[in-house]
């Protein structure tokens, strides 16, 4: 059955009655049916991106195009409209069709130059969580690889020495060491960079072990994503435009969203959007572990909001512990962040327990003013992902 194909009309299905239901066994292949169908018409969609890429490969076109997007979601939000369909999520659908097309051109390389030259890649770690997420996304882009781990022949050093690039992927508290035995082997006309959560402490040390370029870097998302495009990547140049500039557009042409910073700022900043978060994540976890009430017994009465709140918490306490103690115990600005947080929680407690209304409406004003014109987004944000949560349960 095809959507041209008069048997999936309802009038031809030869029922007694217009208003007699069809058995829910018809009704079911029908949709399944279409369902097929609509795959079909998905596959050929990505025919043609993949004929997109190609084009704007050959004319040195972006990827990504904002107006091109936002006409296509106009006019899908129209024709919802049209036919009778809930327009917020025939565009959410849209917008993950458009997401996964991005992502399709960035693997066909299409804001690579055809006249980019291939380099040789070695990943030291490359087979932990990130080092492997690395070497996807270089090799993606076309470039040899070398891989080194604790479980391969070929050493660090040697790798080193027969690449153009050096990647150093390994856990934050052996980086320092890593790249005090690698750096030295690394040619001169080469690039040594890093991939730690940390950037002050391992930038330092790959500008003192290599006269070779040096590149800090920080990839804000974990292993487990689902795609690239769209994910935000820290960039800190230590020594070397060029290679700086290559490693930019490398991660550009992978989807990848840059932040410039130094080193000093990329901590100060991380203090909050890591320490500060884990932190109080952690808190929260070690609270509810705690407090003697049963998780499955708060389940029957979840909001959407605290259920985001769990999923949050049990998604952190699911990965490695080895992981988050050095993110946190590393920053230099940890404890003013763990102090402050923790002078919050008592002046919060304390006003609980006075029943000072006053002082909770301050508290409150001074977080809002804090927001500012954040909150309308905020609002807008967290109201999608709460409606896809309901959606999921």
């Amino acid at each position: 059955m095809s959507l041209g194909d008069s048997s999936a009309d309802p009038s031809h299905l030869g029922h007694s009655a217009a208003n007699e239901p069809r058995p829910l066994a018809v009704v079911r292949a029908m949709i399944d049916a279409l369902d097929r169908d609509l795959l079909q018409i998905l596959a050929r969609r990505m025919a043609l991106v993949a004929e997109v890429a190609a084009w704007k490969r050959q004319h040195g076109l972006r990827i990504r195009d904002p107006q091109r997007e936002q006409d296509v979601l106009r006019d899908r939000h129209e024709r919802a409209l049209e036919l009778g369909l809930p327009p917020g999520e025939i565009e959410s659908i849209f917008r993950v069709l458009l997401r996964s097309s991005r992502d399709h051109q960035a693997a066909l390389r299409a804001e690579v130059p055809a006249s980019d030259v291939a380099r040789t890649v070695a990943i030291i770690g490359g087979h932990g969580k990130i080092g492997r997420v690395v070497a996807r996304l270089f090799g993606d882009l076309g470039h040899r690889l070398l891989l080194v781990d604790v479980d391969t022949t070929l050493r660090a050093e040697e790798a080193a020495a027969a690449a153009d690039v050096t990647v150093i992927s390994v856990p934050i508290e052996h980086t320092e060491a890593v790249v005090r035995a690698v750096g030295p082997h690394v040619p001169a006309r080469g690039l040594l960079m890093d991939v730690t959560s940390i950037k002050a402490a391992p930038m330092a040390a790959m500008l003192a072990s290599t006269s070779a370029s040096v590149v800090g870097t920080h990839p804000m998302f974990g292993p487990s994503v689902h795609t690239l495009q769209g994910q935000r990547v820290v960039l800190c140049r230590g020594r070397g435009d060029e290679w700086a500039e290559w490693v930019a557009r490398s991660l550009a042409a992978r989807g990848l969203v840059i932040t410039e910073t130094t080193a000093e700022q990329h901590d100060r900043v991380m203090a909050v959007v890591q320490v500060l978060t884990h932190f109080q994540t952690q808190v929260q976890g070690l609270t509810l572990a705690r407090l003697g009430l049963p998780l499955r017994d708060t389940l029957p009465f979840t909001s959407p909001a605290y259920l985001l709140e769990l999923y949050v918490t049990a998604r952190h306490f699911a990965q490695d512990p080895a992981l988050y103690g050095p993110i946190e115990m590393r920053n230099p600005q940890t404890g003013t962040v763990t102090g402050t947080l923790s002078h919050a929680v008592q002046e919060l407690a304390d006003v609980l327990a006075t029943g000072d209304q006053a002082a909770f409406t301050r508290l409150f004003d001074e977080v809002r003013d804090f927001f500012g014109d954040f909150t309308a987004e905020a609002l807008t944000q967290s109201s999608f992902l709460i409606d896809r949560i309901v959606e999921r349960s």
